[in-house]
């Protein structure tokens, strides 16, 4: 745990840095989405969206919402502002 942490009697599973972020449309809603079900293929958890099981991304599937495949280097490039942590 670091010294910062410590000092405050913070945990270190939460960001410190985090901000509120009012969603104002159904495109950028969709952008969180997809950056959300992409994180753990970013962060190398998995190799692709579909293999992350705690992941809201099956659900989706099943929806329609989704390919199965979805995740592709191709769709990836498709999706805007994917890094804006």
């Amino acid at each position: 745990m670091k010294i910062g942490y410590k000092n405050k009697r913070e945990k270190g599973i939460f960001q410190r840095r985090y901000w509120e972020h009012t969603i104002t449309s159904e495109e950028e809603l969709n952008n969180q989405i997809n950056y959300i079900h992409y994180n753990p293929v970013k962060h190398a958890l998995v190799n692709q969206v579909k293999d992350w099981q705690y992941s809201s991304f099956h659900k989706f599937v099943k929806q329609g919402l989704y390919e199965n495949d979805w995740g592709s280097i191709e769709d990836i490039k498709n999706i805007k502002d994917l890094d804006f942590e």
